[in-house]
């Protein structure tokens, strides 16, 4: 079963809810309407948010969080198809039409999120025409991410396959810092430990990652997205375009929602 966890009032120094880019989006009086309903909630790393085919109650906003989608074999082993962090929703199947969905869900990278009941989130998707348009857009992007992963397993090599995880991670975090052990890199890519632990190295003898006890430093980006396949580049290109309005646009609908936060 999903491990419980405690909901804390939404006024904590944890910062604000807009730090997710699709709450950042909403128009202020969308966005006011969740606010009252929005509960913080601590994910610590390695935590099961779901587990496949049991019933959602929440739908997950992460703010400083990443977790990992996750298809598992009747045998336990598991592949991840798609990473969530700020830029999504946890649950896209509950504004689908769906209360379950077909996989795991596990803290892959620990921080916060905002959770919002389902019967909220279903209810808001059906009267707000702005929050409708854009999780169907969030869906969109969300497919693309899952089928170019599909294609990056099966095509592409593993150092590639880490470099596009690695790139996907530090764009949904603040830091160039990862906590990431080997372990946990092979059973999100569906490979040997030691498979890791070879593409692990030629990233650092190249000089572009830092690794130590399950910590990973990025110490040259560029040089990540030199080396990694085209699937990094065309997911990002699709959460971009779907996703990013212009700035000012972005600052204001934060500035407006900031009586409300």
């Amino acid at each position: 079963m999903p491990t419980r966890r405690l909901a804390m009032p939404l006024m904590t120094d944890r910062g604000s809810p807009r730090q997710n880019h699709l709450l950042a989006l909403l128009p202020a009086a969308d966005y006011g309407r969740l606010l009252p309903y929005l509960e913080w909630v601590e994910m610590p790393l390695g935590d099961i948010l779901y587990e496949s085919g049991h019933e959602l109650r929440h739908g997950y906003f992460p703010t400083d969080c990443i977790v990992s989608v996750l298809y598992c074999d009747e045998k336990g082993a598991s592949t991840e198809v798609a990473m969530v962090g700020n830029e999504g929703l946890l649950g896209i199947a509950l504004v689908m039409g769906g209360r379950t969905m077909p996989n795991r869900g596990v803290v892959q990278s620990a921080g916060h999120a905002y959770r919002l009941p389902r019967s909220m989130l279903q209810q808001e998707f059906d009267r707000c025409e702005a929050l409708q348009h854009l999780l169907l857009r969030y869906a969109l992007a969300l497919i693309t991410q899952i089928a170019q992963t599909a294609v990056c397993n099966r095509h592409h090599s593993l150092d590639q396959q880490l470099c596009r995880c690695l790139l996907l991670s530090l764009d949904r975090l603040a830091s160039n810092e990862l906590n990431m052990t080997q372990e946990l890199i092979a059973n999100l890519l569906g490979v040997r430990r030691e498979g890791v632990t070879e593409a692990a190295g030629k990233l650092q003898r190249a000089g572009l990652i830092e690794y130590h006890r399950g910590h990973i430093t990025v110490m040259d980006r560029s040089g990540l997205e030199a080396r990694v396949c085209e699937c990094y580049p065309v997911v990002k290109t699709e959460f971009d375009r779907l996703l990013h309005p212009p700035l000012g646009r972005l600052a204001g609908n934060r500035q407006a929602a900031a009586m409300y936060s």
